[in-house]
């Protein structure tokens, strides 16, 4: 900016020039660093005023962030139900359904299996980021086939791998996080190596002569007081390190509230299968070899215990202001083969896309076996809420959102047919 002044006479200039210390020389000086100060001022205040806050707490679109295990993070979540025909007819999300690095192209982390159809993407004014990873238990590792699993702590190694925790607080700082769902504990307890157990001991006896899962050492050393007390000391301290994570980030703990949800129950009791437990077709058509005495075992004793834990670890962490998300009973009447429901075929359906197909077929996925696993499956997608029980439980995590009056409750199915693409279900 050049300020231009009236040019001054012949005369006057000769003055100005023998006399610069003149008053109105003197006057000039003043007006012009005057006028320049406060055109500074003025600029400053203009920068100041049109330049937008960096998003952060408690600034910019909220956000939800899902931490913990396969239950949260996605896994199954490509397929619409089970068929033992064609993989294409329940492929609902495909090939890339896991891919979750910014241009979907591969995953973050190899196998956590971060799909698309995840709860945590409940839109309805927010934002969602998934850093939870299939296979994860309280604390980081590396599993024995090599893949790296995050824990809710604060792992970092300096080369890119970092635990949730610290991915949380990374996160939160230029982020508006407002709400944090969290599913953790069922990895501590060994739910894979359980339900690895009960398939072997049912592949591996005769019906007249069953080998149960419920009463094998390695099972019932996961269920001691003992153990039961260690797992529940782990999941509390895993909640600590949420909170710690958002301090850190620059919340107080009032800014944000965090949900726990616990577990679901995928298979029915023994009386609420459609295939005979004699013979193999509850395993090689069904994808469910339970024997009965261990599914009721699963739904009586196990699962209560997990979920009792997990709910004992909320109130031992003292973190005021947690609601549980209970989703014990959410797909009652969907289980993977549980009487209502069946594969595809069974139904005289050919595609996932058909009417009534999600309240015909299960919402969760078959269990696979290494031996037996083909095409585009995984082996750890076994047992685990699919396409339509990721969306069902979605439909929650948004009630529990509330329109940010943050709320818990029990999730259950509320009636047939989709409701805005999502199964029809009510939080109470």
């Amino acid at each position: 900016m050049v300020l231009r002044t009236p040019s001054a006479s012949p005369r006057t200039a000769r003055s100005q020039a023998r006399g610069s210390t003149s008053a109105r020389g003197i006057r000039r000086l003043r007006y012009a660093a005057t006028l320049l100060a406060a055109l500074g001022l003025a600029t400053a205040g203009l920068a100041t005023a049109s330049t937008a806050a960096a998003d952060g707490p408690g600034v910019g679109t909220p956000w939800v962030a899902s931490l913990g295990d396969s239950y949260i993070s996605g896994e199954a979540g490509r397929w619409a139900g089970n068929s033992n025909s064609s993989s294409a007819s329940v492929d609902a999300l495909g090939g890339g359904a896991y891919y979750d690095n910014a241009t979907r192209t591969a995953e973050q982390i190899n196998r956590c299996h971060r799909s698309w159809a995840a709860s945590v993407y409940i839109s309805n004014g927010t934002q969602g980021v998934d850093l939870a990873c299939s296979g994860a238990q309280t604390s980081t590792f590396t599993s024995s086939d090599g893949y790296f699993k995050p824990g809710l702590d604060f792992y970092d190694n300096g080369a890119g791998k970092q635990g949730q925790a610290r991915m949380l607080q990374t996160f939160a700082s230029t982020h508006n996080v407002k709400m944090v769902v969290v599913s953790i504990g069922g990895n501590d307890f060994n739910f894979a190596s359980i339900v690895q157990s009960c398939v072997t001991d049912f592949l591996l006896s005769p019906s007249w002569w069953p080998d149960y899962c419920y009463d094998d050492s390695s099972v019932k050393a996961n269920f001691t007081s003992t153990n039961v007390a260690a797992v529940k000391a782990k999941i509390t301290t895993a909640l600590l390190n949420v909170r710690q994570a958002m301090r850190n980030a620059g919340y107080a703990d009032s800014a944000w509230t965090m949900v726990v949800q616990d577990y679901p129950s995928p298979i029915p009791s023994g009386a609420g299968f459609r295939y005979s437990q004699s013979g193999y077709t509850r395993q090689n058509t069904g994808g469910c070899g339970f024997w009965n005495k261990d599914a009721d075992w699963a739904n009586a004793t196990a699962l209560p215990t997990i979920n009792n834990t997990v709910k004992g670890a909320v109130t031992a962490s003292g973190i005021a202001g947690v609601k549980i998300l209970e989703l014990q009973s959410a797909f009652n009447g969907r289980r993977l083969c549980e009487n209502t429901v069946g594969l595809l075929e069974e139904k005289g359906l050919s595609s996932w896309t058909q009417a009534g197909a999600v309240d015909k077929t299960e919402w969760i996925a078959q269990i696979r076996t290494v031996s037996t696993v083909t095409g585009p499956y995984y082996v750890q997608e076994s047992l685990h809420p699919n396409y339509w029980g990721e969306l069902a439980e979605r439909s929650c995590v948004r009630q529990a959102w509330n329109g940010g009056a943050v709320r818990g409750g029990t999730c259950s199915i509320a009636g047939t047919g989709l409701l805005n693409g999502e199964p029809r279900m009510t939080l109470s």
